[in-house]
């Protein structure tokens, strides 16, 4: 699957800061990637959704079995309530026995910046 790029979802002000978010997740085995991608699809899906959204992105490598995720926020508080809502939250709970390994990090940024591009997540992510 190729990377599926920058969906803009609602725009911040011109001049707004923004909370980006990027995560890398690892899956234990190449049969669990069909199940994973799957619910990485719902759940760009309800990201894109959910209030406080400004921006989403997924890449996917399914032969090395990670994915990626790139998303810009109003703020941190918008970010927690994604999480804690369903389906992401349920999911998530289901996943973690096939998850391998996880990173998220976390910067601000001027909203004039967006979209981040894959480059800058990944550094931030292998500087973790």
């Amino acid at each position: 699957m190729p990377t599926l790029p920058w969906i803009p979802v609602r725009a911040p002000g011109a001049d707004a800061e923004v909370t980006v978010m990027a995560s890398r997740l690892e899956v234990r085995s190449l049969r669990h990637v069909p199940g994973f991608l799957l619910t990485s699809m719902s759940l760009l899906r309800q990201a894109r959704r959910s209030d406080g959204a400004h921006g989403v992105a997924l890449k996917a490598q399914l032969l090395k079995r990670t994915f990626w995720t790139l998303s810009a926020w109003r703020d941190e508080k918008a970010i927690r309530a994604y999480a804690a809502a369903e389906p992401h939250r349920s999911s998530m709970r289901a996943k973690r026995a096939v998850m391998r390994d996880s990173t998220f990090v976390f910067w601000q940024a001027k909203a004039a910046d967006l979209p981040i591009g894959w480059e800058e997540a990944q550094r931030r992510i292998a500087g973790n």
